[in-house]
């Protein structure tokens, strides 16, 4: 037997009490919804409650067809950080499904309720988001442009720059009277290491690393008399000997500067029809200017050659390549 199949219909289309499609339903009480509390959305993400809205009344959705209007008042008594996406909604809303509900949102987009920003999110990954607010009162274009950029994160500023370190001091001059009166003077701490002049003249050109490197002369002394062997038979060459091998290591360099933040960009709207991301100043009514009904089209192309003269040149250029 043959069974013949009917037209597939959208699973998500609206869904009234005897499965039938209807665009002029009334709106929901209490009854009507589930049964459950309706489900959260991660922090920071679902319905954003809109500021400077207009104290609740019963008339506050008259404007809007009877779907929209029944969507509209039950995304009004949700808290901040519900669930508005479609998917959650078609499974606490009875009457509709997620076909119906999407252009229930989309609609309110364009009167002016709802509202969707993307924003990128601070960190080294570029990731976007997309925010959800809702308004009771409704608002046009240019309202909705200036909420969003006055609800946009102010730009970081960056860290103010690390402090220059000091320039290192000149280095004492190798015939100063840093590095020789400190080698003249190891004769009186240790007299095993009397020097003569022209050690201390020959020796004071590596003493100027230590200075460099802020090594105080006691500590200088203390490095090269300490621990002296008996007898000390060559006084310069064990002098030279320690000077080279005792030097201590060098500071270490200051941590660089971490790199400033780069501050986030702009807040950029959708479009309610195509999701195109854009300034919030270049919609009307929640559309982009491609998909508004006054958006230019392209030029339909009209052929000149009816469809004999097409043959009839075909025909010719056919007999002109058997030639």
């Amino acid at each position: 037997m043959e069974t013949k199949i009917g037209p597939r219909r959208c699973a998500n289309t609206e869904r009234g009490p005897d499965q039938t499609r209807s665009d002029t339903t009334i709106p929901m009480d209490d009854s009507q919804l589930s049964a459950a509390p309706h489900p959260q959305a991660k922090p920071g993400y679902g319905k954003i409650a809109a500021p400077e809205q207009a104290p609740r009344t019963a008339r506050d959705f008259a404007h809007l067809p009877a779907r929209e209007a029944a969507v509209a008042g039950y995304l009004d008594r949700l808290p901040d950080g519900a669930d508005i996406s479609v998917k959650t909604l078609a499974a606490v809303l009875p009457l509709w499904g997620q076909c119906a509900l999407r252009t229930a949102l989309n609609r309110l987009a364009t009167a002016g309720h709802l509202h969707r920003v993307r924003r990128r999110l601070p960190g080294p990954v570029t990731r976007w988001v997309t925010r959800t607010y809702f308004s009771r009162t409704p608002r046009d274009g240019a309202w909705w442009a200036r909420f969003t950029q006055r609800d946009s994160p102010a730009p970081t500023a960056p860290p103010p720059p690390a402090p220059v370190p000091p320039a290192p001091a000149d280095a004492p001059d190798a015939t100063g009277p840093d590095a020789y009166g400190i080698l003249a003077s190891l004769g009186r701490t240790a007299p095993a290491l009397a020097l003569s002049k022209a050690d201390c003249t020959a020796l004071a050109p590596l003493l100027v690393p230590w200075l460099a490197r802020g090594v105080t002369p006691d500590r200088i002394r203390l490095a090269l008399t300490a621990g002296l062997p008996t007898p000390v038979h060559h006084p310069a060459a064990l002098v030279r000997r320690r000077l080279e091998t005792k030097l201590p290591a060098a500071p270490p360099a200051p941590a660089p500067a971490p790199p400033a933040e780069e501050a986030p960009p702009p807040a950029r709207a959708e479009c309610t029809e195509c999701r195109a991301p854009g300034p919030p100043g270049a919609f009307t009514d929640g559309r982009c200017r491609a998909c508004r009904p006054d958006a230019p089209r392209p030029p339909v192309f009209t052929p000149t050659l009816t469809p004999a003269e097409v043959r009839a040149h075909a025909t010719r250029i056919r007999e002109g390549n058997r030639r």
